[in-house]
């Protein structure tokens, strides 16, 4: 079985068992996300530290100002790039250098060149050379970096927009960008963060379970970086990517089995009746710019199926499309259904 297939087929039974519908769970894998993402940077903030200073405003003992900071600013980022991603923003430098800015905001610093100065706090592209740790290869020159990230920009705006409906496809792109980004190294610092950060945007825009690189395996991660560098290729990242998140997902399911005894506990009627209509509405409440390949990943359903109950709804004369496709919006004419606790919906 290649890698793709494990994919699908663990993404498969993770949409089934409902896992990502569960309360809370969208705050706590972000939080894993940033966690871990600081951890591969040199934080020690662990992720119930990070709960109690995102949600209560704690700080951990024995944790410096400064990596609590870099948690923060990351959180920060990342509540950024969601909204960027359900707008479904177009890429370009200002974005880019507008979400570094977030990142670096509070541990970045100001550097002084014989060609001027920069602060890494703004998101400003650097004016100095740097290589990958001590006595490592160099990244691009300084020089160059304005036109390649102007470029980076250019291609994954046009990936972004016809990689079609396929998850491991779009899977795919989100790494290639990781990769393209991290190559061309823009800031002297938080290019790791921002590499990671833009991976998982593009996760979220298409409606995914966002990849998470773990702290443990930062060896690995760093080696396949270095590997597909020095073989001008995407192939052993890609490779690496995919058995991580294979990895983390077959985790997932086999604690949340261990929790659940095996049970599902959201059901989604696939045969077309009403507890899925009142899905969409939920999200539709949440998102007004979620996209039918969105629905149709957060459901586990194909998008023939989610046009269609979205149809029943706007026959009923609950919903309507305001604009195109591409860039409209959907507009409720009557309040969604109540929430329904998921615990009490157990088989």
């Amino acid at each position: 079985m290649t890698q793709a297939q494990q994919l699908q087929k663990v993404l498969e039974e993770y949409r089934w068992m409902g896992i990502a519908e569960q309360i809370d769970y969208d705050k706590f894998y972000l939080y894993s996300l940033i966690t871990h993402s600081t951890a591969i940077e040199g934080s020690t903030v662990t992720e119930v530290e990070n709960q109690l200073l995102f949600d209560e405003g704690i700080t951990a003992k024995g944790r410096t100002m400064q990596e609590q900071l870099m948690n923060l600013d990351l959180k920060s980022a990342y509540e950024q790039s969601i909204r960027l991603a359900k707008a479904h923003t177009d890429f370009s430098t200002e974005m880019l250098c507008g979400l570094s800015a977030i990142v670096m905001k509070n541990t970045g610093s100001v550097y002084n060149t014989v060609l001027g100065s920069f602060d890494a706090s703004k998101g400003d592209l650097r004016l100095v050379n740097v290589s990958a740790g001590f006595g490592g290869s160099s990244y691009m020159d300084f020089h160059k970096v304005p036109a390649a990230l102007a470029e980076f920009c250019q291609w994954l705006n046009e990936r972004r927009t016809t990689v079609g409906d396929n998850p491991i496809e779009q899977y795919i792109i989100s790494f290639d960008a990781h990769l393209r980004l991290v190559t061309i190294h823009p800031w002297v610092d938080g290019n790791g963060r921002m590499a990671r950060l833009l991976m998982n945007h593009l996760q979220f825009e298409y409606g995914l379970v966002p990849t998470r690189v773990n702290k443990e395996s930062k060896s690995e991660y760093i080696n396949a970086l270095i590997a597909s560098r020095e073989a001008e290729s995407p192939e052993p990242f890609r490779r690496f990517m995919l058995k991580e998140h294979i990895a983390n997902l077959s985790r997932e399911l086999a604690e949340y089995k261990r929790q659940t005894g095996g049970q599902k506990t959201v059901e989604v009627d696939r045969k077309g009746g009403q507890k899925t209509r009142e899905a969409l509405l939920r999200m539709i409440a949440a998102d007004p710019a979620v996209t039918t390949t969105q629905m149709a990943a957060a459901l586990g359903i194909n998008r023939s199926a989610v046009s269609k109950h979205l149809n029943r709804l706007k026959a009923d004369g609950l919903l309507r499309r305001v604009g195109p496709d591409k860039g409209g919006h959907w507009e409720q004419l009557e309040a969604p259904p109540p929430f329904f606790d998921p615990s009490s919906c157990l088989l």
